[in-house]
């Protein structure tokens, strides 16, 4: 297909023009910076106000000239009579000539010096000058006014070499920075702008055409022909048609190279009029009959440039566009749901006209508010993309929170958060130890928003002002409303793992502590004394000959001190460790204090106990100890029964009475809230409970049952026992 004609051609073919561009995204920069030129707000930057007036009310005359001559003259074209009516019956110079120079309008309203939006509006004015000539063109035609009607066809090739110029070779070439996307791409330009303009005057001087192939009745006289190009018009017109449409296949191609080295932001922002035009291209090359899709495409390209620019949010005005769309839609289907159901209802009960309103409001109220829901997340999806949806937000920090450990979940978290609110700058800070974590720049006025978890305050939430790629305020907060919880559980995690490092840190302390103390005893208690015993037996030594009896009396007191060092030494030992678990094994140990005076104490064992961890070999112990010593002062009890059931995780000791069980109305005491603290120690339970019944003379009993993690330390198994006994020790 012939890429770009305009008027008439040589065998009577009616004009179509070729891929009309938009700016990919004209808007900010991969930088994230403004047009050039254009400031940094919405309006002039440097111009005065006066001239963005001036400015401002050129361009709305532009597009509403532009719009003017794009309908009037379609409907002159359908007016002309049927054997000189325009073939195809629209082109896509009625597209561009209708809605280019609108959104070039709208674009120069917020950045004055964008050349784009200035080029839009040219390049669509020069097609709606195309579109009215050619209608004039073929009424005077068919009006019997040949003359003219040739004058006519000039103005109209004219028109469309201006939109050809502006819109198929410079505006996607200048996408959307308003620069080439590198140097090499000049002569490109240059060479585009001169085919389009030869094609262009090779249709103006075009010889007069054969009658025999004239698509009308009578030939249209071109008053510039050069009638010695006869020979040679079809060979031209067929390399300047080739030609033409490789740089419109050049221009697709310079907007493929700037996304295969932008931004992945600014690869969102060129995939929109990336596909219009490539989608417009394929169109143009596939010939005349896919004139209506063709001309239908080139009327939506400036809506994906409009998409483009608005999900960047470059101009702020995607709350207002927003709220348009929604209330709308509301108006139309709610109005549209309120008289269909009214005009159904009358037709049943037509005798009820006020039953019919009511069923007809009633329908339109169940309607509305899912329909606005239903349109809020449709513009969202328009205005945004799908990145900046709350549910995509929502499941990015699902996946943060569940996949990051506590101590880099808040960092990614944070990174996530400024990410999907497009802002320049997001912290978050933990408690009231000045805990923060930053990503980007807050600034020095954020927004706060205070962190709470199920009540509890635990940070707050500094949100910087919007960056480059930003959303309205009403949506910045939907956004923000979305990730504070999963912001607010990632800071409870974090204050959670602090306090676990600083009761860690205690543990650690306490540990320190308490081998100071042993140092301290074992020095001034037990080192003393073992060095005045050294010295008493070196008296006594030397005594021996000389006064027998004073060295007697003197070992005799020695051997009382060797007592009493042996006693110091099994309190320290004991203090550390009960050596009975030593001796005889945590069984061993339980069946010894079983033996005990009371009660009759029977001891059962489920699974092997004797590689127990250190740490729960003590805790069961004292358990069952502190449990057997209540059965014998509280319990009343004639049986009772200590079972140690040993499993692949945990150490159960229960220990179970038939004695007059718990009163109804009791205290914790010292020795239940022990037990308790000795198994939470471990990650365990103790439960203290009415033990069932074991006869039917048995009384309610009482049952302690304590359940200890195994998920200790391999360091920290029991000692190897040796068999000894300190009290066996001799002098």
């Amino acid at each position: 297909m012939q890429a770009v004609k305009a008027g008439e051609d040589a065998d009577g073919s009616r004009a179509s023009t070729a891929a009309e561009r938009v700016p990919a995204g004209a808007g900010e920069t991969a930088s994230g910076n403004a047009f050039p030129g254009g400031g940094g707000e919405p309006g002039a930057g440097h111009m005065d106000a006066r001239r963005v007036a001036v400015v401002r009310g050129t361009a709305a005359v532009l597009a509403a000239l532009s719009v003017s001559l794009t309908v009037a003259g379609t409907a002159i074209q359908w007016s002309v009579p049927k054997e000189w009516a325009p073939w195809p019956p629209t082109a896509p110079d009625h597209g561009s000539g209708l809605m280019f120079p609108l959104v070039g309008a709208f674009l120069i309203a917020y950045r004055p010096r964008l050349k784009l939006a200035w080029l839009m509006c040219a390049g669509g004015l020069g097609c709606a000058v195309n579109v009215m000539a050619t209608g004039l063109q073929f009424t005077q035609a068919s009006a019997g006014h040949l003359e003219s009607a040739g004058w006519l066809r000039i103005l109209a090739i004219a028109g469309w070499t201006v939109g050809a110029c502006a819109l198929s070779i410079l505006v996607p070439l200048l996408s959307p920075d308003d620069r080439l996307p590198s140097r090499r791409w000049l002569p490109v330009a240059i060479a585009g702008l001169a085919a389009t303009v030869a094609y262009g005057v090779h249709n103006m001087v075009r010889p007069t055409p054969p009658a025999g192939t004239y698509r009308w009745p009578q030939v249209i006289p071109n008053p510039l022909a050069i009638e010695a190009l006869a020979p040679y018009h079809t060979a031209v017109k067929g390399a300047l048609t080739l030609l033409v449409n490789a740089f419109m296949v050049l221009t697709v191609l310079s907007l493929l190279v700037r996304l295969r080295h932008a931004t992945p932001a600014a690869r969102r922002q060129l995939a929109w009029p990336l596909v219009a035009f490539a989608v417009y291209a394929l169109f143009t090359l596939l010939g005349e009959d896919y004139w209506l899709p063709g001309t239908v495409w080139t009327g939506l390209i400036p809506v994906a440039i409009a998409f483009a620019v608005l999900r960047y949010r470059l101009y702020g005005i995607d709350t207002v566009i927003s709220r348009t769309v929604i209330a709308t839609g509301l108006v139309v289907a709610v109005g549209a749901v309120y008289f269909g159901t009214g005009a159904l209802a009358g037709l049943f009960v037509s005798d009820y006209d006020q039953v019919a309103g009511l069923a007809a409001a009633l329908a339109a109220g169940a309607f509305f508010e899912p329909l606005r829901t239903r349109l809020r997340r449709l513009t969202d999806v328009m205005l945004y993309g799908r990145h900046g949806r709350p549910e995509e937000l929502a499941r990015r920090l699902a996946h943060e929170v569940g996949e990051t450990e506590p101590g880099n979940a808040l960092a990614a978290v944070t990174a996530v958060v400024q990410d999907g609110l497009g802002v320049t700058g997001v912290a978050v800070e933990v408690g009231t130890a000045g805990m923060r974590v930053e990503r980007g720049a807050a600034g020095p006025d954020p927004h706060v928003v205070p962190l709470v978890w199920h009540g509890e305050p635990v940070g707050r939430m500094l949100v910087g002002p919007p960056g480059p790629r930003r959303f309205s305020a009403a949506y910045t907060e939907r956004l923000i409303r979305t990730a504070t919880p999963y912001v607010a559980d990632v800071a409870h995690a974090v204050l959670t793992a602090a306090d676990l490092q600083r009761s860690r840190e205690r543990i650690l302390s306490a540990r320190e502590e308490e081998r100071r103390r042993l140092r301290r005893d074992l020095h001034d208690g037990l080192g003393q004394a073992l060095a005045s015993m050294s010295m008493s037996l070196n008296i006594a030594r030397m005594r021996l000959r000389e006064a027998p009896s004073s060295a007697d009396r003197m070992l005799r007191e020695l051997r009382g001190s060797m007592d009493s060092v042996s006693q110091e030494v099994r309190e320290l030992v004991y203090g550390l460790r009960p050596p009975m678990l030593d001796d005889l094994g945590l069984h061993g140990a339980v069946r010894a204090l079983a033996a005990g005076p009371g009660p009759t104490v029977d001891v059962e064992v489920e699974g092997e106990t004797g590689d127990l961890p250190a740490a729960v070999e003590v805790a069961a112990y004292r358990i069952a100890q502190e449990a057997l010593t209540n059965v014998r002062k509280h319990a009343d009890a004639s049986r009772a029964t200590v079972t140690l059931a040993r499993s692949e995780h945990a150490l159960v000791v229960r220990v179970r009475d038939d004695g007059t069980g718990l009163p109804e109305h009791r205290r914790s005491g010292i020795g239940f809230a022990s037990m308790r603290e000795r198994a939470a120690e471990l990650g365990g339970t103790c439960l203290v409970t009415r033990a069932p019944a074991t006869g039917a003379d048995a009384g309610p009993g009482t049952q302690v049952e304590a359940t200890l993690p195994l998920a200790v330390r391999s360091g920290d198994r029991a000692p190897v026992r040796t068999g000894g006994n300190l009290d066996q020790a001799q002098p």
